[in-house]
């Protein structure tokens, strides 16, 4: 037997698995001419087909109330796709337009103007669908509108028959497949998502539905799960017994821009809490499921939302920063945060006596998203001559983005004949091991609608919970104003209140800056 390679061996990362393309389909567009159907589907889109990953028989319908046709989206879509060619940000990887795969994914296009309200709309829809060659009467009904018509189209959808399947005769899988995918705002507290629920569910069954949550389409966000269960280093240290606390930070350098209409009637904590920020809090602390398909995965989460304990409203704070009420479609005394912290509980047996801290604010000092999990600290009795306290403590970071990877924060001897203890970090990051490839985010989930995987797609009952554990914070806020807007300076961590929520508990943030 040869020795083992020495320390310092540069490994290669292993070949990758090829997945295979979905089956035929036609996919619906509602919202066209939007700005989530230019900018995120269809370059997604374009990424799916580029490698590979599109439908051989494929249609692309678009429907809006804008005046188009066929050929004049096609070639808005084209005139934005070769915009994001040579762009650096995360939403906009485009190398170069390959006019090949353009022809492959628009080689079956078609344009329909029409009322998301109107019935015959719905109809001039089936008829499209029923032209579409090659698709089998498949299709994915993608809803990239604004949330007030989520509910009148899945009705409309319904009542036009719309949402059918045809089920081959042992009743096993359907002859052809409908599916519809909703963005957020799933709802605007747990009222309005159970019933925007109970109107989908009447249109629709829930094997049909897709509510999507495009961090979840984020590859470090799917590693998470990587991480946790194909180590067997990591789950008898995943516990009470060895972890202090765990700190989750979505911070965004830019301010509300142009959608401070939406954020007049959102704020951060309907914007982020309940959807992103949670998603990463129940990768974190979910229980191993029996097996990596949608159910068993779907019903670890959901385990994590329901052991939640509703907030407090004395466990959060709420934030401005200084120039949002002179943003565009602000009102000049708006009191709607765009910072929010939270300290969070888990009620199982996992997690009991740990708490969750998270923040998510707009305007900060770093763009960054980030799971930090302290570990409590060892016994120092050996290292008595060592200043304990002044040493940093031990840390895992899953840095999300957009410096993706993962690092440890240990102490090791510093050279010398003293024993000295001093904090050093072991880092991985995807960078360094995988080429990176062009990727909106969307791509991931895109695919997993056309294949049938709902496994990173919120189930009802895992939507209403969510809302259910900021309930009381929000109701208090609707009744009560903040004591000081703004109170937080523009490329700053956030306000003072914060820090004080986890000095309460005698802890501190790490700091956004690094």
């Amino acid at each position: 037997m040869t020795d083992a390679q020495p320390t310092g061996e540069v490994l290669s990362a292993p070949p990758r698995r090829s997945a295979k393309p979905p089956g035929p389909c036609a996919m619906v567009i509602f919202g066209a001419g939007g700005d989530l159907t230019k900018r995120l589907l269809v370059p997604a889109l374009y990424n799916l087909a580029n490698t590979g990953l599109l439908p051989q028989a494929f249609a692309l319908i678009g429907v809006d109330i804008a005046d188009l046709d066929a050929d004049r989206w096609r070639d808005s879509l084209h005139e934005m796709l070769e915009s994001f060619v040579g762009r650096t940000s995360s939403e906009s990887r485009i190398d170069h337009v390959d006019e090949d795969t353009w022809r492959r994914l628009t080689g079956q296009i078609a344009y329909i103007k029409g009322d998301f309200e109107d019935k015959a709309t719905f109809q001039t829809i089936k008829s499209q669908i029923e032209q579409a060659h090659g698709t089998g009467g498949n299709c994915l009904f993608y809803l990239a509108v604004a949330d007030r018509f989520f509910g009148p189209i899945a009705t409309a959808l319904g009542e036009a028959g719309l949402m059918e399947e045809n089920w081959d005769p042992d009743g096993t899988r359907p002859e052809h497949w409908r599916r519809i995918v909703i963005e957020k705002p799933f709802g605007h507290d747990q009222a309005s998502a159970r019933t925007l629920n109970a109107t989908i569910l009447r249109a629709a069954e829930e094997h049909q539905i897709y509510r999507i949550d495009h961090f979840l389409g984020k590859e470090t966000v799917q590693n998470i799960m990587a991480l946790r269960f194909a180590n067997g280093m990591f789950e008898p240290i995943w516990n009470r017994d060895r972890i202090d606390h765990v700190q989750i930070t979505v911070a965004e350098t830019v301010g509300v821009e142009t959608r401070g209409r939406f954020y007049e009637k959102t704020g951060a904590l309907r914007d982020m809490v309940p959807n992103h920020v949670f998603q990463l809090l129940a990768m974190v602390a979910m229980e191993p499921p029996g097996g990596f398909d949608a159910k068993a995965v779907r019903t670890r989460k959901s385990d994590v939302f329901a052991a939640l304990r509703t907030v407090s409203p004395k466990d959060a704070v709420r934030g401005q920063y200084d120039s949002y009420r002179q943003e565009k479609d602000v009102a000049p005394d708006s009191n709607v945060e765009t910072y929010v912290a939270m300290r969070l509980s888990i009620d199982n047996w996992r997690w009991a006596g740990v708490p969750f801290y998270l923040r998510t604010g707009k305007h900060m000092s770093r763009r960054i998203t980030e799971i930090a999990i302290r570990f409590k600290p060892a016994p120092y009795a050996p290292f008595e001559d060592t200043n304990v306290a002044a040493l940093p403590p031990n840390w895992l970071l899953l840095q999300i983005q957009p410096d993706e990877g993962i690092a440890l924060q240990f102490e090791v001897k510093r050279p010398g004949p003293v024993v000295d203890l001093a904090a050093v970090q072991m880092a991985f990051k995807y960078a360094d091991w995988f080429p990176k490839e062009p990727n909106i985010g969307y791509e991931t989930l895109i695919y997993d609608v056309m294949i049938g995987d709902q496994t990173l797609f919120n189930r009802a009952d895992m939507v209403e919970e969510t809302w259910r554990a900021v309930a009381e914070v929000l109701d208090d806020w609707s009744k009560t104003k903040p004591a000081s807007f703004p109170n937080y300076a523009s490329g700053s961590d956030g306000p003072t209140d914060a820090d004080e929520l986890l000095a309460r508990d005698g802890r501190s943030w790490r700091p956004i800056k690094g």
